[in-house]
């Protein structure tokens, strides 16, 4: 009888240890460097020269915004910057008749352009009074008549200087005028210049938003790009776990997707803060573990190793 208990005791022991005890393992994921592509101008999808999964290099075409506001931005501030460059040189050397008529010239103009502006910023009103065009467009008509009403007091005071003998005081003007009228040329061109997205980095193209044809705004996300050639790994680690995980120690990683194990060093690791789940460490729950996230990239280069591939760590 104490044989037979001896057997049986040694049988259950051995089944524990066995069978009973189950293997840890930690899972992670693969993400890589993301960015977004977007313009300054707001106007429609002409064009979009890339689609979701294709490979682009630095300084491809992704995409043509058509955007005839920011075109004619560009075309008025322009003239405004040939404008005040002529009359900062005529106040420089003086008027003859020819550029008081030019002058003049410039003042009739940019007169009949407050005249437009108003009457489109009128009409942007009724229409936002009447719920049909959004705040934001009448905000942009009302801006645009401020900054005409502003260049025909330039052109105004420019063309009394022509009149008259400029002071030194109305020739600093001039030159002041004009370096304004440059700055606001360069800056209507900038956003001008937006209208053709190119790609930043070299990446595969995630995900492509909007289609052509739709309107997007200024700063809108016109797709993603992850740069493929910085990947990294990304685990929830319980801090009883977390003394294997000290900044810059590796540790191997397999990757089903491949069914082959990957050196990977750690270069981050962060308390997940109130995010983080706890467990208790005992039946009694006197007390949690705090999760963290730990981040390690491979410590050599992996062919094929893709955002969202799964990471798992046997035995941590």
């Amino acid at each position: 009888m104490t044989a037979c208990t001896a057997v049986v005791a040694a049988v259950a022991l051995i089944g524990f240890y066995t069978l009973g005890q189950k293997e840890e393992s930690i899972q992670g994921k693969v993400e890589a460097t993301e960015y977004r592509v977007a313009g300054k101008a707001t106007g429609r999808i002409l064009e979009l020269r890339v689609e979701e999964g294709d490979y682009v290099k630095e300084g491809d075409t992704l995409a043509i915004i058509e955007a005839p506001e920011a075109r004619a931005r560009k075309s008025q501030a322009q003239d405004a910057d040939d404008a005040a460059s002529a009359l900062d040189e005529m106040a420089r050397k003086g008027a003859r008749q020819e550029q008081v008529r030019t002058a003049f010239a410039v003042l009739q103009q940019t007169k009949a352009g407050l005249e437009i502006a108003e009457k489109s910023y009128r009409r942007m009103q009724r229409l936002f009074d009447e719920g049909v065009v959004s705040e934001q467009k009448r905000d942009e008509a009302f801006a645009n008549y401020k900054a005409m009403e502003a260049q025909v007091k330039a052109a105004q005071s420019q063309y009394d200087m022509a009149r008259n003998a400029a002071r030194r005081e109305e020739r600093m003007a001039a030159a002041a005028q004009g370096e304004r009228a440059n700055e606001a040329a360069e800056e209507a061109g900038s956003y001008a210049n937006e209208t053709l997205l190119i790609a930043q980095k070299e990446g595969e193209v995630s995900e492509v938003y909007p289609r052509v044809g739709e309107l997007v705004g200024a700063g809108s996300p016109i797709m993603s790009i992850s740069v493929m050639n910085d990947v990294w790994g990304t685990f929830n680690v319980s801090e009883d776990h977390l003394n294997g995980f000290a900044l810059g120690k590796t540790f191997t990683a397999f990757i089903p997707a491949f069914n082959k194990d990957i050196e990977m060093r750690v270069d981050y690791v962060k308390d997940l803060g109130g995010y983080a789940v706890r467990k208790a460490t005992n039946a009694n729950g006197q007390y949690g573990l705090k999760t963290f996230e730990v981040k390690a990239r491979p410590v050599k280069p992996l062919e094929g190793l893709r955002p969202g591939m799964s990471l798992v760590i046997k035995n941590p």
